[in-house]
């Protein structure tokens, strides 16, 4: 079944058909590693590591990039403040930032450039925008020069005067045109700083994607990626340097932007307090549950992060991994990607109806019988999988705590083993008073015919 995705360039669904099968290429814009990365910032990697998992599917050979930024103004400031090398700060958090990538079950992507190993390729392509007239030095600057790029504006959809009249440019004395960016400036003692033909500097923000997604994919890539945030100055910028460097090429053919995650309904920013770290919510939360959350709704539309859509989210595990366990004894073979989800992750990777198929596969599981069983689990899992859900064993969902929680098993089991003594002896008083024991201790008890089972009831 063919791929179809929104193309915010073209501002309509196209059938997504690579440049080059055998050679499928991706960008997906990646963290400046001064901080902790916002659980806002976690949508794009989430929603597009799905997408990364459906190209391969169809296309092997996928070659997904998503780049570190480790030379910025931020991290020259945290660094500054906590009085230690810049590279203790970019380490520190691109470890991090890796860390809870992998907690949230996104795959590490194909390629991960970091824009201070590729400085001499910046340079190169500050030098052919020069060569060709598209940026100019002033003053150990070095500017690209919007007005030389008449199709300036066309990803965001506006005029380039409305645009560069609302984003906040510096208007500095050495620019031609208060709309020109910056390509590289130069910097002092304290700052980090490259030797190049315009003296000791460091690159700007948007020549380092650029550059990164050239060394690595092309001059042409497939799809590039980010949030809608992003649309407007950067992604903006890079087309209009990466076209010009290349002589009029196209840059991307495919562009996806995700909607922006807000917080009971507000906008999440500093100023209203509201800005939850990933790190922070991965040491309160199921990862899994997370991961889940941001999936909800549709990558295109804002999606409102709130306490009720995280307990949700881990009752919607809860029943499939419960429908798991109970299948515990079915052998499913090798998983099978149900064409139910596929087809609606192929429709602008829509996986709120994806989740809804994952739903119904589960209620399908938990009614088969028979020889129906194995292949309904099989398809429950091959489904999940595709979304990277349901990854673990039951029980280790079931007898994990909330993260940073300590669940001494052992104990349940000590305890679980007297209740049943106590019930074979009618002593139905001691029995309710260890349920309620083990219900205080925040486990919940399920007897069946297989026996007492146990699980941690999750915030």
């Amino acid at each position: 079944m063919p791929i179809s995705l929104y193309n915010t360039l073209s501002r309509r669904m196209e059938a997504f058909t690579p440049l080059d099968p055998q050679r499928v290429t991706m960008y997906v814009c990646g963290p400046t590693v001064y901080n902790y990365i916002h659980i806002g910032n976690a949508r794009p990697p989430v929603v597009f590591d799905v997408l990364a998992r459906l190209i391969r599917r169809h296309y092997p050979n996928l070659v997904y990039a998503r780049n570190i930024t480790d030379v910025d103004d931020k991290i020259n400031a945290a660094a500054a403040a906590a009085g230690v090398p810049i590279a203790q700060i970019t380490d520190r958090y691109t470890q991090a930032y890796r860390d809870d990538m992998a907690r949230l079950g996104v795959a590490p992507p194909d390629v991960e450039p970091h824009a201070t190993a590729h400085i001499p390729q910046i340079v190169a392509m500050i030098e052919r925008l020069i060569a060709s007239g598209h940026a100019y030095e002033a003053e150990g600057h070095v500017l690209f020069h919007v007005e030389s790029f008449p199709a300036y504006g066309a990803l965001s959809g506006r005029d380039p005067e409305e645009l560069l009249a609302g984003a906040r440019v510096e208007v500095a004395p050495y620019k031609k045109s208060p709309g020109d960016f910056v390509l590289w400036k130069p910097s002092d003692a304290s700052q980090p700083g490259w030797e190049s033909p315009w003296g000791r500097g460091r690159p700007g923000w948007h020549i380092e994607c650029s550059a990164m997604s050239e060394a690595h994919l092309g001059e042409t890539i497939d799809i590039h990626a980010g949030g809608v945030d992003l649309t407007f100055p950067h992604h903006e910028n890079e087309i209009a340097q990466s076209v010009c460097a290349h002589g009029g090429k196209t840059f991307a053919r495919y562009w996806l932007h995700n909607g922006m995650l807000t917080f009971e309904g507000r906008k999440m920013s500093k100023s209203l307090g509201n800005v939850l770290q990933l790190h922070e919510l991965l040491g309160k939360h199921p990862a899994e549950a997370l991961r889940l959350m941001l999936l909800r709704g549709h990558y295109r539309q804002p999606l409102d992060w709130s306490e009720a859509a995280m307990t949700q989210s881990v009752r919607t595990l809860d029943g499939w991994y419960g429908v798991l366990r109970d299948m515990a004894d079915v052998d499913a073979g090798e998983a099978v990607v149900p064409e139910s989800v596929e087809s609606t992750l192929c429709d602008d990777l829509n996986t709120p109806q994806a989740l809804a198929e994952i739903s119904q596969l589960a209620d399908a599981a938990r009614r088969a019988t028979g020889a129906a069983r194995g292949p309904a689990k099989a398809a429950l899992l091959g489904g999940a999988a595709l979304l990277g859900l349901l990854q673990q064993e039951p029980e280790d969902w079931f007898r994990k705590g909330n993260p940073g929680e300590a669940v001494d098993a052992a104990a349940i089991e000590a305890l679980l083993e007297e209740r049943r003594a106590a019930r074979a002896a009618k002593d139905f008083a001691r029995s309710d008073a260890i349920r309620d024991q083990l219900k205080a201790w925040g486990i919940a008890i399920e007897d069946g015919a297989q026996g007492t089972r146990w699980s941690v009831v999750k915030a």
